[in-house]
């Protein structure tokens, strides 16, 4: 019996058939012209003559998708007037690769996914910290979204973690509600065991351990909120600290987090000056406050102000947040805003 001969044919213009490609049974598939105007004419040795069928229908469309993609995306294409846009949509598309999960480096070394979360609370509202001689100033803005929306203590900038530390927040308030419960109880555990409050760094360094694991894991997502902390020990005195959702954390003099927070930044890189006093340490975060918030107008009702001092008389740490008739007064007074009216 003979064997039948299978003929196959190919245009002058291509290349001669890879051997393993004729034994495989899988014929050429036919290029997108219409996409692509050029001819083969043109391209007699253009990687078109070579691209193989996908081995299952469904599969086609991915197959024409990559290659074509990769011809557009090459800044080595002739067909691409501008190659600037070949290598931009060539970088965006390797970027893809790596947001995805958190335990990814990108070739630039960047971890994009916290990223993301340092964007989130650049969303947020603006929290200031200022170390001053006699203790710690910090002041937060409370975003109201609705007239509706009734104020409650969960919604708060300013937390108490123990008698001595507190720390304002700017993110994502049920991640902070987490990491919070998470310092209050170390705090805790480490007065009972050894009889004296926790130092501050020491317990900044521990939860920001558990950011950091956060990042390193796979499966998990960071936390999306940055802290200032503000506390008293007696190893180094009045602290400021500000951490981000990397688990970085720094000793700061003044530091602010959330919206705008590179513009107060800047302001309080001029303005501040070693030695201030509270009073003084206040009027200057409520200064940099009323030319960063995106409102118009600064009230009481718009933000939240604690303190981490000294009692005179006895010398203990006293962790204070300001109502809103002081805050009023004190606004009134630095002529920010105007007081309110007497009943």
């Amino acid at each position: 019996m003979a064997v039948p001969t299978v003929l196959v044919k190919t245009t002058t213009s291509s290349p001669a058939l890879p051997r393993d490609l004729l034994q495989s049974g899988r014929l050429l598939r036919p290029s997108l012209r219409a996409s692509f105007p050029d001819s083969r004419a043109e391209r007699p040795d253009g990687p078109d003559s070579l691209k193989p069928a996908a081995p299952f229908p469904f599969l086609a469309s991915q197959v024409d998708l990559a290659f074509n993609f990769s011809r557009v995306a090459s800044p080595e294409s002739p067909n691409l007037a501008n190659p600037n846009l070949a290598t931009a949509a060539t970088t965006a598309a390797m970027s893809r690769r790596y947001d995805s999960r958190t335990t990814i480096f990108s070739p630039e070394g960047r971890l994009y996914q916290v990223e993301y979360a340092m964007e989130a609370i650049g969303n947020a509202g603006s929290a200031l910290g200022i170390l001053a001689a006699d203790g710690v100033v910090l002041v937060g803005e409370k975003k109201v979204t609705s007239k509706l929306l009734q104020t409650s203590r969960s919604a708060e900038k300013m937390y108490k973690i123990d008698s001595h530390l507190a720390c304002a927040v700017a993110g994502i308030m049920s991640d902070a509600n987490i990491l919070i419960n998470t310092a209050r109880l170390h705090a805790q555990r480490y007065a009972l065991a050894y009889q004296e409050p926790i130092p501050v760094e020491q317990l900044v360094q521990s939860l920001c351990d558990t950011k950091q694991g956060y990042t390193q894991f796979g499966g998990l997502r960071p936390f999306g909120v940055s802290f200032l902390f503000a506390g008293w020990d007696k190893h180094h005195g009045f602290q400021l600290y500000m951490s981000d959702p990397s688990g970085n954390y720094g000793g700061w003099k003044a530091a602010a987090v959330g919206a705008n927070s590179q513009a107060a930044q800047s302001m309080l890189k001029q303005d501040y000056k070693d030695g201030l006093t509270r009073e003084e340490a206040v009027a200057l975060a409520l200064k940099v406050l009323s030319k960063t918030m995106d409102s118009t107008s600064l009230t009481a009702e718009k933000l939240e102000l604690a303190e981490v001092f000294l009692q005179p008389g006895t010398g203990e740490v006293q962790y204070q947040v300001c109502s809103p008739e002081a805050l009023g007064k004190l606004l009134a007074k630095s002529g920010l805003t105007q007081p309110a009216p007497e009943a």
